[in-house]
């Protein structure tokens, strides 16, 4: 596997000897809280397919399962374990109390349907379902957002770099300077907007 950018340096090594279990183990990690590169496994590894050195449809599957896995272990660890025990065991993998806070404040603003974006955003990615559980939101509820939520944040950037490849290899350098959140959000208010034109052309549908 070659031709990564520089960005993706420090993890072809671990796509080349694992491929798509790379991905899926990374995802998975970073969505139980862990501060590992999952988003960014998921990003080279859709680079690769873009160049025939993976399958773009096993990998955006790995990658969902990943990330509901990832949450729902999460959400069991905030339910059953409650806030307190989170503190004091999650400082070792950087749940640290400020950030907790800030994601509870976002459910707090929010209610459930931040599981929806959440995936969106670095630190709301890891504590996610941590937070859901902590906060006593129902498994069934959290299940349907999360759901949803990962199969937007992978095809986001699943078939984002999949079909934009080469564009998007010529943005890499803007990426890593600015930071993926930027593009992470420019992705949601894409899908956001398309979401929106087909929920009006129902709407219009049923008038006529």
């Amino acid at each position: 596997m070659t031709g990564l950018p520089d960005p993706f340096a420090d993890i072809a090594p671990w796509l080349q000897q694992y491929g798509y279990l790379a991905v899926l183990v990374g995802v998975l990690l970073e969505s139980f809280g862990l501060p590992l590169p999952g988003e960014t496994m998921l990003i080279a590894g859709a680079a690769l397919a873009a160049k025939g050195e993976l399958h773009i449809a096993p990998l955006l599957g790995c990658a969902w399962l990943a990330a509901v896995l990832g949450d729902n272990l999460g959400f069991a660890l905030g339910h059953f374990g409650g806030r307190r025990l989170i503190l004091r065991y999650g400082a070792k993998i950087g749940v640290t109390e400020p950030r907790l806070a800030r994601v509870e404040a976002f459910f707090e603003r929010f209610g459930g349907e931040v599981v929806l974006i959440a995936r969106f955003f670095a630190v709301a990615r890891q504590l996610n379902g941590i937070v859901a559980g902590s906060v006593g939101m129902g498994w069934w509820r959290f299940l349907a957002y999360n759901a949803i939520g990962a199969a937007l944040w992978v095809g986001a950037w699943g078939l984002g770099v999949y079909f934009f490849g080469q564009w998007l290899a010529q943005a890499l350098p803007w990426v890593h300077r600015f930071g993926y959140l930027a593009i992470g959000l420019i992705a949601l208010l894409a899908l956001g907007a398309g979401l929106v034109l087909i929920a009006r052309r129902r709407r219009s549908g049923r008038a006529e």
